[in-house]
């Protein structure tokens, strides 16, 4: 196995990268070494070892963040394919003081599994069995590699689904979907992912298994050790199994799209649409002129984008087709009240499908335009999103940059892509990024939001935690982390750490 650890080694640094290594707490980490790549190669198996490939070993090195500053290249990847293998690659891990990043499929948007201290990076591929569907129970059992659409088209059959899925759902795995507490088009009606966690299997950087929760729906029994994991970025266990609550498969859908002249105009129907209404939509997400105009072309799309400011995409569903309908129209009586320039009914699944297309082609359409912007994921009062769009378009104005945005309406959450001005060299853009991103996020906390409604902090919003934590808040998280994970190697350099 030897001969290219040091080439590898020598391809994950970045300056930037190695400015937070440099002031992060908690080094001291060993390398991985020839006598310990032949140890994890005798407890998984050598075809499951990635230490010679420096190109493999790269795109281990990054997520969906696409500034090349933040990847950061692991020095052996490994790949598990049972609970007892994790257990002893952690004991090892442990025993040698060498740094463990868990990672799902690599769709994150924070760096939350990228191996900045080189280090293992344990990739569950392998571990992507369903173990059990108990349509009893109404809970499946699955490995944290189980990708979220193979999860849904297994439940298809029994009427079934996992009703708190992400927008990247054609490649994610719910193990990621687990340490982001990931949300998606659905979570006003639905919730977000730990909603639907009611058990896990969790290894410890010790070794240690712990069983937590399992089948049952209720459970008040100390504290909740199942929620403390979900959203932890793989800071504080190894997920090894998960436990995921099932709801009735709905029967029928509707889905409206409506185009407004101005965005503070479709923002006005949201909470219309939630008390004068009386309903509550299964989707409302937003896309703002510039993020829906960059779609449309990129799909030679027909509907009439060229005029409208905003776009709501709007949709009911449940097992009722009388209802649904009922629902719909009710809902597209209140978008009349505000004026929009169309309202397009699907009045198909296939014209729904796509409909819907067109949002999530939306972050695929911005990254073209430019590789070099910042993807953000703030959350606010959906009330104040209409101040929020205005702030966005006064740092605009400041700063030269460009800031389409698009996202969950119905929950506050808007995904903002502050875009590089094309006339400026990386370097500058990299200087002045800091600054434009510590002014948003001061302005997002002035409005009562945060800075990441799903994405998580991972390393890349690492540096702008304590405008919305209180220094109390952080220690206290701290303390948290060293109880999970004495020795500190789980996933280091992730969220305060």
């Amino acid at each position: 196995m030897g001969g290219l650890i040091d080439a590898a080694v020598a391809v994950r640094h970045t300056p930037f990268v190695d400015q937070i290594i440099g002031a992060a707490p908690g080094g001291g980490f060993r390398p991985v070494t020839e006598a310990i790549l032949t140890e994890l190669a005798g407890l998984c198996g050598a075809a499951n070892v990635i230490a010679e490939d420096a190109k493999a070993l790269a795109r281990y090195g990054h997520d969906q963040v696409p500034e090349e500053r933040y990847a950061h290249a692991p020095e052996v990847v490994v790949m598990p394919g049972s609970t007892g293998e994790v257990v002893e690659v952690m004991r090892l891990a442990t025993r040698e003081r060498i740094p463990v990043t868990p990672r799902g499929a690599g769709s994150g948007l924070s760096g939350g599994a990228v191996p900045l201290f080189g280090g293992i990076c344990l990739s569950f591929e392998r571990m992507n069995r369903i173990l059990e569907i108990d349509t009893k129970n109404l809970v499946a059992v699955v490995e944290p590699g189980v990708v979220t659409n193979k999860l849904d088209d297994a439940l298809r059959p029994y009427g079934l689904f996992f009703a708190g899925y992400p927008m990247s759902e054609e490649f994610c795995f719910i193990g990621g979907n687990i340490a982001e507490n990931a949300g998606g088009g659905r979570a006003i009606k639905y919730g977000v992912t730990g909603r639907y966690i009611t058990g896990l299997e969790v290894v410890l950087p010790s070794g240690e298994v712990l069983s937590l929760g399992g089948k049952r729906l209720k459970d008040v029994t100390g504290y909740d050790l199942v929620s403390l994991m979900v959203g932890s970025e793989g800071t504080l266990g190894v997920i090894t199994k998960i436990f995921v609550r099932l709801m009735p498969r709905p029967s029928y859908r509707a889905t409206t799209a409506a185009l407004f002249a101005d965005a503070r105009s479709a923002m006005a129907v949201v909470p219309a649409i939630m008390t004068g209404g009386r309903i509550v939509p299964t989707s409302i997400e937003f896309i703002d002129r510039s993020s829906l105009a960059e779609a449309c072309k990129q799909l030679h799309e027909t509907i009439p984008y060229e005029e409208a400011g905003a776009m709501l995409l709007l949709e009911v569903d449940g097992t009722h087709e009388s209802q649904v309908r009922a629902d719909a129209e009710a809902l597209r009586a209140v978008c009349r009240t505000h004026s929009p320039l169309a309202l397009i009914l699907a009045e198909s699944d296939a014209e729904s499908d796509r409909l819907w297309k067109i949002r999530k082609s939306v972050p695929w359409a911005l990254k073209r335009r430019t590789p070099d912007q910042s993807i953000e994921d703030i959350v606010v009062p959906i009330a104040a999103i209409p101040d929020l769009l205005e702030e966005f378009r006064r740092l605009e104005g400041i700063y030269g940059v460009a800031i389409p945005c698009f996202g969950h309406a119905g929950d506050g959450n808007l995904h903002a892509h502050v875009q590089k001005n094309p006339s400026w060299p990386r370097e500058e853009w990299e200087a002045r990024e800091p600054g434009i991103l510590t002014e948003l996020y001061e302005m997002v906390a002035r409005l009562g939001g945060t800075i990441s409604g799903e994405h998580g902090i991972g390393h890349k919003r690492k540096p702008y935690l304590p405008l919305v934590m209180s220094d109390r808040q952080i220690e206290l998280m701290r303390q948290i982390k060293r109880a999970f994970d004495p020795a500190g190697i789980l996933n280091p350099g992730k969220i305060f750490d």
